[in-house]
């Protein structure tokens, strides 16, 4: 597997991220005895990039990828979320509602992120969120004494507004952008895409096969309430009823193009989101060892400019239906932070 920058950070092409292994969000959680060996594979694929964060399954992700990467730990690159996102109790494990970035509370999640996650510094700290309560200038302010502390590396930030995310930069220097890309989510297409080349940022997407729907597993008869956890696509607009059947047309868009190429749709789709530019970084999930070497397959296909070109002219006669988020996590994304001299 080849590699890329987000800034000055060399990450291999895919990021594995962590969530899916225990969060419960899609599937039942995992134990580290059954995970372990999925990212133990990954690295042996040449998949040396990790994301997790505080919030998954609260505080037990970083745990169990702490366990699973304490002896591969200089062969990888790891990124949290810790400290800047949902404030969460560390006595319960329960999220207390809102989001926090005040200095102590990111001082005292990373100290405890450390732990967790079994090192001494982390390679990209993100904030979850913007923080609309707190000057965004605070907060880059704190990850770079972190950083001056070596107990961080890089900073990163995920779904800022534009201004927000310049004035951050302005301080620090913002290494990756976390944000939704995907066939399915073009978003980043207006405007993000510019500024994040015009200042050198690296693009992580996350949801890059659409939270599953990309990969042609789903037909309009499916719904998401299996017993024994919560599957968040119930929730999300995307797949309701009503919206699920519209949206298989670009999956079977995405089918026809698969046999063309001689791969699989969820390798179709990524290879679609790696030729976009050289600084975009898919974030995959998986917990089963085939997927895993099936997305990193994505590195034997190519897409020639003819071939872009008419992919791309039939992409954007599609239709999505559906918000790409519930209204509640749709409102988390592009917030403004409060002028510096709000701070409180």
């Amino acid at each position: 597997m080849g590699t890329r920058k987000l800034g000055s950070l060399e990450v291999s092409a895919i990021e594995l991220d962590c969530m899916t292994m225990n969060s419960g969000n899609y599937n039942p959680p995992h134990t580290v005895r059954e995970m372990a060996p999925v990212i133990h594979a990954a690295i042996d694929q040449g998949l040396t990039y990790f994301d997790t964060t505080e919030a998954y399954a609260p505080f037990i992700n970083e745990e169990r990828v702490g366990e699973a990467l304490v002896a591969y730990r200089n062969r990888v690159v790891l990124a949290t979320n810790s400290g800047f996102g949902f404030d969460i109790d560390p006595a319960t494990g329960c999220r207390t509602g809102g989001l926090n970035s005040r200095t102590e509370h990111i001082r005292n999640v990373v100290d405890a992120s450390l732990r967790r996650l079994r090192t001494d510094h982390i390679d990209l700290l993100y904030q979850h969120r913007v923080d609309p309560r707190v000057p965004i200038e605070d907060v880059a302010s704190t990850a770079k004494d972190l950083i001056g502390e070596s107990k961080v590396r890089h900073f990163g930030m995920s779904e800022p507004s534009l201004a927000t995310l310049r004035r951050a930069h302005a301080i620090q220097p913002v290494s990756a952008v976390q944000s939704e890309y995907s066939l399915l989510t073009r978003d980043p297409e207006n405007g993000v895409l510019a500024v994040l080349e015009e200042l050198n940022v690296g693009l992580a997407a996350w949801s890059p096969l659409g939270i599953g729907l990309l990969t042609g597993t789903f037909n309009e008869k499916t719904r998401f309430d299996g017993p024994g956890y919560t599957d968040y696509r119930l929730t999300n607009p995307r797949f309701t009823p009503e919206n699920i059947g519209p949206n298989m047309a670009i999956v079977d868009f995405l089918r026809r193009w698969a046999l063309r190429k001689n791969a699989t749709q969820a390798q179709l789709s990524l290879a679609w989101l790696l030729v976009q530019k050289p600084w975009i970084v898919p974030i995959r999930g998986t917990t089963k060892q085939a997927h895993l070497s099936e997305n990193l397959g994505v590195m034997h296909v190519a897409f020639n400019t003819d071939e872009l070109k008419e992919f791309n002219a039939c992409l954007a006669k599609m239709e999505i239906h559906g918000l790409r988020l519930r209204p509640d996590l749709f409102e988390l994304s592009g917030q403004e932070a409060p002028p510096e001299a709000s701070r409180s």
